[in-house]
């Protein structure tokens, strides 16, 4: 990694500017609010207790949240790190199936020590870059078109909210000059924030307990757990997870290194598993909020922004959780898909226009079926089968590739 900059403070004062801002609040928004909603899905068919529930989701956003305050210093690139949405998934399953709460513990310890073993035999990032980059980002393409969709539906299902924020977008977007100054996705916020406030809607739920008590989970370790839950938990965090926000990240510009990375989930799941929080990764779709807009050099301190949002969430996770229920979903679905709309646009712009089209065209409509096969989701199998196809099928323009590049 890149050594520390002395003036680190001075510095982030002077690069936290608007669109770093904005993009932080954003990012902070989308992982306070449909991440969150899986958690509290898991846990109540799982019959966890408040307690737990808010103990689990407290963990994985103070502790991740130090973790990116931590790494986007000492690197200055945006690596948000926060926990992976598929694995959280995968524990619902495995509960489900009997598994108990102390051997999902366990399991997340477990995942946590192998992503460490995986790290110190510095292959993980050999193992990435196998990867074509228009098949990852088709993945990517596929993961991010919800956003898109959700978007359209917040329209459809709630006018008054989301059409005023996709008309003040428009209307600061079709000018250059004036969106370089004044980001539309605040002016889009802001709107929408007004909207909301002037429409009839329920009064946001204010009562009852809001610090959060973590809760400690004794640990119980099961070889049918290492099979049922920690393989597929290593493979959405190292494959889906970090794979789309590694994509994401160089899409951009930015480098970072996947074996360090590794090494730091790896560690911070071994801190957050005994307070019930599933394991660390680097997320995809925060990570390419963060760096929506703005300059490249000054990304890292959206990410901290970000971070610090979300130390404040995860601290009075019981209320926020209860505010986040009560709040109108069209705001939140327009705002971040909004937000969104230039990084789809560059994922399917790099899936679509190198060697790899064919491959790259199944792996995004396998992500986007959104199947399970052996607990595993849609991205990771996207990534599998888009590879298989490419290798047997773009072989041909990959050769009419290189002769042009090579006449």
């Amino acid at each position: 990694m890149s050594t520390i900059v002395r003036d680190a403070p001075t510095g982030l004062r002077r690069d936290l500017g608007r669109h770093e801002l904005v993009n932080g609040f954003v990012g902070f928004l989308f992982s306070a609010t449909g991440p969150v909603a899986i958690i509290l899905a898991v846990g109540h068919s799982a019959g966890l207790s408040a307690a737990v529930v808010a103990s689990w989701v407290s963990a994985v956003f103070v502790l991740n949240s130090v973790l990116t305050i931590a790494a986007a210093l000492w690197t200055r690139q945006p690596l948000v790190f926060f926990y992976t949405i598929p694995g959280t998934v995968v524990v619902g399953q495995a509960m489900a199936t009997g598994t108990s709460w102390p051997e999902v513990v366990g399991g997340f310890l477990m995942a946590g020590a192998l992503m460490i073993v995986l790290a110190f035999t510095r292959r993980v990032d050999q193992v990435m870059h196998l990867l074509p980059m228009p098949i990852v980002m088709a993945m990517v393409a596929g993961v991010f078109l919800g956003f898109g969709t959700d978007l359209v539906r917040a329209v459809d299902s709630d006018l008054a909210i989301a059409g005023p924020m996709v008309l003040a977008f428009v209307l600061v977007s079709a000018v250059p000059r004036l969106a370089r100054w004044l980001p539309a996705v605040l002016v889009a916020l802001v709107v929408g924030a007004v909207a909301v406030a002037v429409s009839d809607r329920p009064a946001v739920a204010l009562s009852g307990r809001w610090l959060a008590e973590p809760v400690w989970t004794t640990p119980d370790f099961s070889a049918a757990v290492f099979v049922e839950l920690v393989i597929p938990l290593v493979v959405t965090v190292l494959v889906v997870q970090n794979g789309q926000g590694m994509a994401v990240l160089r899409a951009v510009g930015h480098q970072p290194p996947m074996n360090q990375v590794t090494g730091a989930c790896g560690v911070m799941s071994l801190v957050t598993a005994p307070f019930g929080g599933v394991s660390t990764c680097l997320a995809g779709p925060t990570n390419a909020l963060v760096t929506a807009s703005g300059e490249r050099r000054r990304h890292y301190a959206a990410a901290v922004w970000c971070g610090v949002l979300a130390i404040g969430f995860g601290l009075l996770a019981p209320g926020m959780v209860r505010v986040i229920t009560t709040m109108p979903e069209a705001y939140v679905a327009a705002l971040a898909g909004l937000a969104m709309l230039k990084p789809l646009q560059g994922a399917f712009q790099t899936a679509f226009s190198g060697p790899h089209v064919t491959g790259a065209l199944v792996t995004f409509l396998v992500t986007v079926a959104d199947i399970t096969v052996f607990n595993i989701g849609s991205a990771f199998w996207g990534l599998v089968v888009g590879l298989a196809v490419s290798v047997l099928l773009d072989h041909d323009s990959r050769k009419s590739r290189n002769r042009e590049e090579n006449p």
